[in-house]
């Protein structure tokens, strides 16, 4: 890392990085399935692919060639459920809450950029007690291209006043680290997230693994001793 880099904005992709999501959007998964007569699917089994949206964790419970008219229908009947529970079960990952307070303590902004709609960010930032603390919050909507496109990068640094090279971005998918050195950013990649099978986040090229949200904080304090 060069020594001349300034640290100024830590942003952080959502679901599977900031907060464990999982539970609701799984339940509310299992709603959807039940709903339409199919038997509901172990947690373990679909955690790794809500990185991926609603629709990959629709795929991998009915499986890819069941009629897409009725994958349609238990995506919607599991969003519409998400969006009314929407953080009955979602927490920050152990350790999350405090790095956050560590980031503010230092003066760094901080903010989200995320695939998932506005319709469920807004208000999960809202109950989480999150919206006024961020610096910038970008959905998958808020412009024209998501990730891996940079735009929805540089939508973050216009809204938090901050250049893209003295940023970082936290994601637990390869297309959150592309996303992130698309925009010229550095990338940590977030082991603790929802790693798919057969993922090798060794491989994305981001500057960093981080095996727990303690390890930021750890990493933001090593710039400062280059």
């Amino acid at each position: 890392m060069p020594t001349d880099f300034k640290l100024s904005c830590v942003l952080f992709d959502l679901d599977g990085t900031l907060v464990d999501t999982a539970p609701d959007l799984i339940a509310s998964l299992n709603r959807a399935l039940a709903a339409h007569g199919l038997a509901a699917v172990a947690p373990e089994a679909i955690r790794p692919f809500i990185s991926y949206g609603g629709g990959a964790m629709v795929r991998e419970s009915v499986g890819a060639d069941t009629d897409p008219e009725l994958q349609a229908a238990i995506l919607k009947t599991m969003l519409d459920h998400y969006q009314s529970n929407i953080a009955e079960y979602t927490v920050f990952f152990s350790g999350m809450a405090e790095t956050l307070r560590i980031i503010e303590a230092r003066g760094l902004k901080w903010g989200v950029v995320t695939n998932k709609r506005k319709r469920f960010t807004d208000p999960l930032m809202a109950a989480l007690k999150l919206t006024a603390r961020a610096a910038c919050i970008v959905s998958g909507d808020t412009t024209a291209n998501s990730k891996p496109h940079p735009e929805p990068m540089l939508e973050a640094c216009r809204q938090a006043g901050v250049r893209p090279q003295e940023c970082v971005y936290i994601g637990d998918a390869i297309h959150d680290i592309a996303a992130g050195k698309n925009a010229r950013m550095k990338t940590l990649a977030a082991l603790y997230g929802y790693l798919k099978p057969g993922d090798t986040p060794e491989t994305w090229g981001a500057d960093a693994l981080i095996a727990s949200p303690e390890q930021i904080p750890t990493w933001i304090e090593s710039l400062t001793c280059r």
